[in-house]
């Protein structure tokens, strides 16, 4: 798994496209909180992470996109595939290199508010609340993206797919107050990620969503590594 997992983390810096994620988002973060630093109150860098959480959910499709596609399309899966490894190793280590990435992009945000506690008072409990349910959200993503990159070749599918799924699971709860079916209702409070995200943006650490975005994680890369199986015995 190693070898895979520095494997693709290599090929995200020998391309553009891992500077470029994390240098847009690092930005992006820089430039809200200069914002803050410009009306002159910590309290608003809840706002700094609301606004910052949509960006960060359409960078990841451009971490995913290329996962399991671009094996696919250079016939090198077959290599894998044949190697003396799991396929749950694959995708574990095609996993985590893109979580990693995010993982960079995201700690650089909290360079700013380091930068801010020398001459403020921030709210650290908020801030560390919503750095941890970011990375929950964005892992449980990249475990998605990854899977739908599995399924087809295309790198701009596997993008537009997990560009749809990201915003579908970020407006699901307000497509359920235009229902009365309580079992609908029960039932998207169930998979809502933003219910669960908004308990860590208030500063409070949870359990119980800790568990299910870590499911959801562990799901997504047994299906991957399923359809990875599958295409090995085909």
């Amino acid at each position: 798994m190693s070898a895979i997992f520095k494997r693709e983390l290599r090929s995200y810096f020998n391309a553009p496209v891992g500077y470029v994620c994390i240098a847009v988002l690092a930005a992006l973060y820089g430039l809200f909180y200069y914002q803050v630093m410009v009306l002159g109150s910590s309290s608003y860098i809840s706002q700094v992470y609301n606004t910052m959480f949509s960006f960060s959910m359409m960078v990841i499709p451009i971490i995913t996109m290329r996962s399991m596609t671009d094996d696919q399309k250079n016939k090198t899966d077959q290599v894998l595939l044949t190697a003396p490894v799991g396929v749950t190793s694959i995708v574990m280590g095609k996993f985590l290199s893109c979580f990693f990435v995010f993982f960079i992009a995201s700690s650089l945000g909290l360079l700013p508010a380091v930068a801010m506690s020398f001459f403020s008072s921030p709210a650290w409990g908020e801030i560390i609340g919503n750095y941890l349910g970011t990375l929950l959200y964005g892992g449980a993503m990249i475990s998605i993206g990854v899977f739908i990159s599995s399924l087809t070749v295309s790198q701009i599918i596997a993008a537009i797919g997990t560009f749809v799924v990201a915003v579908l699971l970020m407006f699901i709860d307000s497509l359920a107050t235009a229902v009365s079916n309580q079992v609908i209702i029960a039932l998207v409070g169930w998979i809502s990620f933003n219910t669960r995200y908004t308990t860590f943006t208030q500063g409070i650490f949870s359990v119980s969503s800790t568990v299910f975005f870590l499911s959801v994680m562990a799901v997504f890369v047994f299906l991957t590594a399923r359809r990875l199986e599958s295409r090995r015995w085909n």
